[in-house]
């Protein structure tokens, strides 16, 4: 069964750039995940492409946890 999804929140955020400072942390934190682990897989998943900005969707669980594409 899938899990129940909170929210989904749709940023463009420079690859390989993510800091938890705004926009990305106002738009995630009062969805209470975990910022940090955001910023870091992301920057993982996107540190080939510098330099460009990369659109995201953020799907945020009722469990806090995450994914996102």
């Amino acid at each position: 069964m899938a899990k129940p999804i909170k929210t989904v929140v749709k940023l463009q955020i420079p690859a390989g750039q993510a800091t938890p400072a705004p926009p990305v942390g106002t738009a995630l934190g009062p969805h209470g995940i975990n910022i940090g682990q955001f910023v870091q897989q992301f920057n993982e998943a996107t540190k080939e492409n510098a330099g460009s900005i990369i659109p995201v969707e953020v799907t945020i669980y009722e469990d806090r946890s995450f994914d996102f594409a």
